[in-house]
């Protein structure tokens, strides 16, 4: 490959846009709720319970019905989901890593945008707005 001034200022730029995200309050929240999580012993807890109760109903799953503890095995997986899920450390966890994916999803829309607006994206999130859906034609008429 043959290294340009313009390749320079790619890379240059690809830097400005790191240190952008990485000094950006979406990121810093992730990272503040992450610790959180880290350092609270009863939601580390939660997560234990949890997992074990996925593991549990995992080894019987396949079985369904005829797995002895089928319904109780599946009920204690939903309550001890419930419980992760209210609690209010997670809570706030899920509401920046879903801001923060949210930002770096309008990144990426707004690079491919720049590239052709040929370019489709996505983005695994139901609620991606801002991007147009499919190709815009009637090939599902007539």
């Amino acid at each position: 490959m043959i290294y340009t001034d313009e390749v320079f200022e790619l890379e240059d730029s690809l830097d400005e846009l790191c240190q952008a995200l990485l000094s950006s309050t979406s990121f810093d929240d992730h990272c503040s709720n992450k610790k959180a999580i880290l350092n609270s012993p009863e939601t580390l807890n939660k997560e234990k319970v949890f997992g074990d109760a996925k593991t549990a109903f995992e080894k019987i799953e396949n079985y369904g019905d005829y797995a002895p503890d089928f319904k109780e095995k599946r009920r204690q997986l939903r309550q001890a989901k419930r419980e992760l899920d209210l609690d209010p450390i997670v809570a706030k966890f899920r509401v920046s890593e879903h801001e923060l994916q949210s930002m770096l999803d309008r990144l990426v829309y707004e690079m491919a945008q720049v590239i052709s607006e040929d370019i489709k994206i996505d983005a695994g999130n139901p609620f991606f707005e801002f991007a147009s859906k499919g190709c815009g034609g009637s090939c599902h008429v007539g």
